[in-house]
């Protein structure tokens, strides 16, 4: 029974996000939140253009509360817009730009305005994306066209839970065309990311020497002149005094 009722929830939850992508797909739709509170259910609508979504004096809120209040039975439901951070990294918002572009200018000009869509994704910093067109376009026969640009994953974790991906149609005379995207954000961690930092510079500890003292050159010089000249003035006195004790020696013996 508690797994009807959570199927029978999420069943609601999934045609009530249906029914507000199908109102508001020319303004910039990204997705919905829906939030139950001890008021109410809180519908959180995020959108690149929100001032499309509310319209006039909030007239398009005041419907869409009537309508989930009568069709989808919901009690007290409190709707609030929320504006996209980066709207060039929300494939949602992106893949209905361009959709909206083709019926606006045609299926012969979808070619720029991919390459201009794609430009504009790197630009704002992406590490990659990819648009895909299919359908007629231009020819008779249907084709698919791919246009890609930077590092984008196609396998494994990173591919399934942080490549952002986006799907819409655009309704033309000649047929239906889809338009996917897929844009890689550059905030995703890649497992297989590699960062070089470089060396650190070695802390040379150099020891303190001794400090010495200078002396002037020409002090020393005189210092050591009047050494030389003190040694001379010794000497001759030296002589004198052993002369001196010869002859006092030679005079003893001859008495």
């Amino acid at each position: 029974m508690i797994e009807r009722k959570i199927l029978a929830q999420k069943m609601k939850e999934f045609q009530i996000k249906e029914f507000i992508a199908k109102e508001f797909e020319k303004t910039g739709y990204s997705h919905t939140k829906i939030q139950r509170t001890p008021l109410g259910d809180k519908v959180t609508i995020y959108t690149s253009r929100p001032g499309l979504v509310v319209g006039r004096k909030g007239q398009n809120i005041n419907r869409l509360t009537a309508v989930l209040k009568k069709r989808f039975s919901m009690e007290n439901p409190q709707i609030e817009i929320g504006e996209i951070e980066d709207p060039y990294f929300d494939a949602q918002s992106i893949s209905e730009k361009i959709a909206y572009a083709i019926e606006k200018f045609g299926p012969k000009h979808f070619k720029s305005v991919a390459y201009k869509t794609l430009q504009s994704i790197m630009d704002a910093g992406a590490l990659g994306a990819e648009i895909i067109v299919s359908g007629k376009v231009p020819s008779s026969r249907a084709k698919t066209w791919r246009f890609m640009n930077g590092y984008l994953k196609k396998s494994g974790d990173i591919a399934v839970s942080k490549v952002v991906k986006g799907l819409a149609v655009a309704i033309t005379k000649s047929g239906v065309i889809g338009i996917k995207v897929k844009i890689m954000p550059p905030t995703v961690d890649l497992p297989d990311k590699i960062d070089i930092h470089p060396k650190k510079e070695e802390q040379k500890i150099i020891e303190k020497a001794p400090e010495i003292k200078e002396e002037p050159v020409e002090e020393v010089k005189e210092e050591k002149e009047e050494q030389v000249e003190e040694k001379k003035e010794t000497k001759p006195k030296t002589r004198k005094k052993k002369v001196e004790n010869e002859k006092t020696k030679g005079s003893s013996k001859s008495k």
